[in-house]
């Protein structure tokens, strides 16, 4: 009920006490992130005028962004001491380094398919040739069955050059515990 003061003969109305309303997870968020944004600004004042007397010495990028150093092909590994086993090893690192390729011994880019690697590591070498063949289709035929026919028909089944390079690693292996 309002008041009345006599002496001036006005009614002044009494203040009432806000009725709270309850407020939505969006609406309450949204005040959160308000007051974080607030106490985020005040914190970057605080360390622009705490930090603003310490000198800095200009950074230049390019001592800090540097690039990788192009340092060739990487280096071929030790070899194994056996020719065929060695061949093998040489073929698994010019596959690495030169590419892959399927349906041809060399492709216009110069990636190798399997036979090809061993063929020009062989140095025309083709009892070499040879020998590295026959061990890479026995590791081959280890591993996937007998159903392999040929070094070739391996290498163009397969997509990438992935289980093609492993499989040349893995035969070097052999040759090397068979002392070949």
């Amino acid at each position: 009920m309002p008041q009345t003061h006599p002496a001036t003969d006005q009614i002044v109305p009494t203040a009432q006490a806000p009725v709270p309303t309850k407020l939505t997870l969006e609406e309450r968020m949204a005040f959160i992130n308000t007051a974080m944004n607030v106490r985020l600004d005040e914190a970057k004042v605080a360390y622009e005028v705490n930090t603003a007397h310490i000198p800095i010495k200009p950074v230049d990028l390019a001592d800090v962004i540097t690039g990788p150093v192009d340092t060739g092909p990487a280096p071929l590994p030790q070899l194994y001491p056996t020719p065929v086993a060695a061949l093998l090893q040489r073929a698994h690192h010019r596959l690495l380094t030169g590419g892959w390729c399927s349906g041809a011994l060399v492709d216009e880019d110069g990636a190798r398919c399997m036979l090809g690697a061993i063929r020009i590591e062989a140095h025309g070498d083709s009892g070499l040739e040879d020998d590295a063949a026959t061990v890479l289709l026995d590791a081959i035929r280890r591993k996937f069955g007998e159903d392999v026919d040929s070094v070739p028909s391996f290498n163009d089944a397969h997509g990438t050059g992935r289980v093609p390079i492993r499989m040349v690693d893995q035969a070097a292996g052999l040759a090397d515990a068979r002392g070949l």
